[in-house]
């Protein structure tokens, strides 16, 4: 075999990982515990609606998520929505829909980074942030540098962790509120959230667009699911293992963070500024109201490696969307196509992730995160066309009742969901994101010669 570079090599990414693999990379990717950070932000955009606003969100994930089972049986490789589009659509429409997604995956190491510094400034105020920074994307990039498996055995404590951690504080909040008491004080009759009941969930203050507002920040919190297809050529029986894992990872999620932000909805009913200094850092605050500062001392220090685990992931999910972009040529494949003959891992590229995601000491949380927003509302919108694209359109399959459904409402379900988040979809994410196509374009136009040919692509695959 030929590798990228024209020398005689073997090394290529190597099949190593199962399902319950796949699921602990995707839930330490998603990061249960960030439904704390995210509480304040989205229950102020939903008019203290946020679990409503997770089953939105989730209800667009899990149809898009079907839509990525598909693409993966039909190419099971780690380019993600890039490669899917490529072959389904056009190789210009993937170089595009990969340049956004490169934008989502490429930040997402970023936002974990920023959100450890927040976590351990609390703890350590006197310690200037850069340290934090250089010292965790070190250790980020250490771990990814050994292999897809070793991220996911080290994931592994860390994800059952962050269970137990939810679900006693979830416990802790049913206690007060069963006795009577919510952050406010006593409840009394009058007041709009009581507990089993489903205020929280819609009551007269619900707006659907309120609702749909906050759904597209959560977004956010569900951008592990998605990065798990850019593992299917390190996914042992990628067809069948890897659609199953998407859909579980996404659903577990969801439930828990359903379930979780109901309880803390009631027990902080009113404005988030009346309960939180910044509500777009509210975890710390949120552990110090609920549990105390033991509890809060405890929470923050393991949400320190949380994150760690969180962006870990993410950076294993980058690092080989920008392999396959480099495999196919879109990209310098001297530098992103190259895979490590020691570990098989995609080594500059992972490195090249971590020198990015030291610019973290420099940037703010919100706007991150509105930047990741743009790349998977992008990038989950065209796996649903490209599943319709592929299977009704250029296979035929759209005569029998089976096939209408599976690939012709489903995913057209699915990219009207991701539709509805796109149209309040925040204003800082799109006027940046559309900047950031706008230089994909000029460079596509640059490697395609005018647009007189189409982006390059690895023919990895039968495209009948």
């Amino acid at each position: 075999m030929t590798n990228i570079s024209g020398t005689q090599s073997a090394a290529k990414l190597q099949k190593t990982l199962g399902l319950w693999h796949i699921i602990i990379i995707g839930l330490a990717y998603i990061q249960p515990m960030t439904l704390f950070d995210t509480f304040g932000l989205v229950s102020e955009e939903s008019h203290f609606h946020v679990p409503t606003s997770y089953i939105f969100a989730l209800v667009a994930i899990l149809l898009t998520s079907l839509s990525y089972g598909h693409m993966i049986r039909r190419y099971p490789s780690s380019g993600s929505a890039y490669t899917y589009a490529q072959k389904s659509i056009h190789p210009n429409v993937g170089f595009m829909v990969g340049w956004s997604s490169w934008l989502d995956y490429l930040l997402s190491p970023m936002v974990n980074i920023i959100l450890a510094v927040i976590y351990l400034e609390a703890l350590f105020p006197d310690v200037n942030h850069w340290i934090w920074v250089v010292v965790l994307t070190a250790f980020m990039t250490g771990i990814n540098l050994r292999g897809a498996r070793f991220v996911a055995n080290f994931n592994s404590m860390i994800v059952l962790v962050q269970l137990v951690v939810i679900g006693v504080f979830t416990w802790m909040m049913y206690t007060k509120l069963q006795a009577g008491f919510n952050a406010d004080g006593p409840i009394t009759a009058e007041q709009r959230y009581q507990l089993w009941s489903l205020e929280p969930f819609w009551n007269e203050l619900t707006s659907v667009g309120a609702l749909i507002t906050g759904a597209t920040l959560l977004c956010f919190s569900f951008t592990g699911f998605d990065s798990l297809s850019s593992l299917a050529e390190e996914t042992k029986d990628t067809e069948k293992t890897l659609p199953k894992a998407i859909f579980l990872t996404a659903l577990i999620a969801g439930v828990i963070f359903i379930v979780s932000t109901y309880f803390m909805q009631i027990y902080f009913p009113n404005e988030p500024g009346s309960y939180f200094k910044n509500i777009a850092e509210t975890q710390p605050e949120i552990l110090l109201l609920v549990g105390g500062s033991l509890f809060q001392s405890y929470v923050l220090t393991f949400a320190i490696v949380t994150v760690m685990a969180s962006g870990i992931s993410a950076h294993a999910g980058v690092s080989r969307l920008m392999y396959v972009m480099g495999r196919d040529g879109v990209i310098n494949k001297k530098l992103f196509g190259h895979i490590s003959p020691r570990n098989y891992t995609p080594s500059y590229n992972i490195l090249i992730v971590g020198a990015v995601a030291l610019t973290a000491g420099f940037m703010d949380l919100d706007f991150v995160i509105s930047l990741i927003s743009f790349g998977a509302l992008t990038a989950f919108s065209f796996v649903n066309l490209s599943v319709i694209s592929r299977y009704a359109l250029r296979d035929g399959r759209n005569k029998t009742p089976k096939d209408i459904i599976n690939f012709i409402v489903i995913p057209l379900c699915g990219f009207i969901a991701v539709f509805a988040l796109w149209l309040e979809v925040d204003e800082t994410s799109l006027k940046y994101g559309l900047w950031w196509a706008m230089f994909g374009v000029l460079y596509l136009g640059y490697k395609t010669k005018g647009f007189k040919h189409p982006a390059p692509q690895h023919n990895e695959f039968d495209d009948r």
